[in-house]
């Protein structure tokens, strides 16, 4: 699910990021070279040691990294786990479990040297066999396979992962994909470990201490982490929260020392006894239709609601007019490939009548919204479209139900109508256009177009920059004139913070970061 004051410097973080993953054509060799700074000149003064309490607004889905689905849970087990990558806070994709990487000129062979000294949790080092098995385990590759892990459409492209030496592993793809590297950044986990589910090992500045479903989800400093002086804190515990005004209470008692994604009323409310801070959600916030479902098996029906809901109407009542409006499924952050869409659908009341007369439903229809209950964001969303609707003569019903459920009936059953979410995406801009592949597992929203199927595997082949960026943008202007859902905005990302702390840190990928907040010296 991005900023007013920051926007033109997220940009340009952007564009680093874009000439980091795609300036390799000719070949691109990275090295502990490209990191940023371990932290900025700051007049405040860390302190090592303490403990805090972070609100989340939902349970996660696994504790096995491999397993994840949610975006919530990503962002939890950022803090435990590693790939051979990892994003900065600029966009850049620096080594983490890999020391230096390289890619070959025809795009179809990684190679990566492995940093020294890496342990695991556990206090083993971190071998090649480990990457190895990390690596075919997230590609589907391994002789026996566990249906539960998610393996990323990107890396079936994957031939083989190989154990060159001690120190050296190589990745063979069977069709050359110069992206591959925004994948890269999935779990090292140990090779020879089965309780994942349970006891979660990885490599990350914090380490598993326990779980409690529906509760909390608590980890401790790792002592052996590879990045000196990091992390400060000794203890973290995500509270589950997922009512938002319950997390209001608990922050003024103070019980609660972290919130992420308050609306616009709930920062108003807080702004007096926490620093609000204000980034970009980096996700694409929509009224995702099922496409299979009538009326929304009608393209006019579809178009109709694009006209019929005022997106700035929205920003301006859920989020105080901040967020950024979009018209397709990407992202301003991906600067390189976005296209601005935003105006493809202007509100006009009169338009979407006309077209819902001639889908056949001149007096409107009645369908449901199904949405997260925890996600109070969505939920105002979902109230104000509701009224717009009924302009046009739509009514339009809410269901709120658990997020347990959402993932299995909406987004893995596709038994819905209409919902309210906002859909992350890797760091290649692939990811954010190939959920709506005919044949892609996530692409609940059941969009279904052979020329788009057709323009996505050419623009993922592609080795021109200039070839990929005009399929890219195809591809977005496909979504928009299909009316595949109504893309509303990218949210901006209101963060409640005790005062007492600094070095938050807001991300081009949704992940909430510990290793870099500290308590500041009194």
């Amino acid at each position: 699910m991005i900023k007013r004051s920051r926007f033109t410097l997220f940009m340009l973080m952007m564009l680093v990021l874009s000439i980091a993953l795609y300036g390799c054509g000719g070949g691109k060799t990275s090295t502990d070279d490209e990191k940023a700074p371990a932290d900025e000149q700051s007049s405040e003064q860390p302190v090592n040691g303490g403990s805090v309490v972070v609100g989340i607004p939902q349970d996660l889905d696994s504790l096995d990294p491999h397993k994840a689905v949610a975006a919530g849970t990503k962002e939890v087990l950022f803090n435990v786990f590693e790939g051979l990558v990892k994003p900065d806070k600029d966009g850049n994709l620096v080594p983490a479990v890999a020391e230096s990487y390289d890619i070959s000129t025809d795009g179809k062979v990684y190679t990566f040297k492995l940093r020294k000294g890496v342990k695991f949790h556990n206090g083993n080092l971190v071998t090649a066999d480990d990457i190895v098995y990390s690596l075919k385990r997230c590609a589907g590759l391994l002789d026996t396979t566990d249906s539960a892990v998610v393996v990323e459409s990107a890396l079936t492209n994957v031939s083989d992962v190989k154990k060159v030496d001690e120190t050296t592993v190589e990745v063979n793809l069977k069709e050359a994909d110069t992206e591959l590297i925004g994948y890269l950044t999935g779990a090292i986990i140990p090779k020879d470990y089965d309780k994942q589910d349970t006891a979660p090992i990885g490599t990350g500045p914090f380490k598993f201490v326990s779980y409690t479903p529906m509760e909390s989800f608590v980890v401790e400093k790792n002592e052996d982490y590879y990045q000196a002086g990091k992390p400060y804190l000794d203890k973290v515990t995500f509270k589950i929260i997922p009512n938002a005004d319950s997390a209001v209470t608990e922050l003024l008692a103070g019980s609660v020392d972290i919130f992420p994604q308050l609306t616009d009323t709930l920062a108003e409310q807080l702004k007096d006894t926490f620093t609000i801070l204000e980034g970009h959600m980096n996700l694409v916030q929509g009224l995702f239709l099922n496409n299979k479902a009538e009326p929304f098996n009608n393209v006019k029906v579809r178009q109709a609601l694009n006209y019929a809901i005022d997106k700035q109407a929205i920003l301006d009542l859920v989020a105080g007019g901040r967020g950024r409006i979009i018209g397709s499924n990407m992202f301003p952050g991906f600067v390189k490939y976005y296209e601005d869409l935003a105006d493809k659908y202007p509100y006009d009341i009169q338009k979407a009548k006309d077209l819902l007369t001639e889908a056949g439903y001149p007096d409107g229809f009645t369908f449901t919204i199904t949405v997260p209950s925890n996600y109070k964001f969505h939920v105002d969303t979902a109230q104000v479209i509701v009224e717009q609707l009924k302009q046009v003569g739509i009514t339009a019903n809410i269901q709120q139900i658990e997020w347990a459920s959402w993932i299995s009936d909406v987004y893995v059953g596709r038994n819905y109508e209409s919902t309210i979410i906002g859909l992350d995406a890797k760091l290649a801009a692939r990811d954010v256009l190939e959920r709506y592949d005919s044949k892609a597992e996530n692409n609940f929203v059941n969009y279904s177009n052979p020329q788009y199927d057709d323009i996505l595997g050419k623009a993922i082949a592609s080795l021109d920059d200039k070839e990929k960026i005009n399929y890219y943008k195809s591809l977005q202007t496909m979504l928009s004139e299909d009316a595949a859902a109504v893309y509303i905005q990218d949210p901006a990302l209101l963060v409640a913070v005790n005062p007492k702390l600094g070095g938050y840190t807001f991300y081009p990928v949704y992940v909430q970061d510990m290793a870099s907040v500290y308590f500041k010296a009194e």
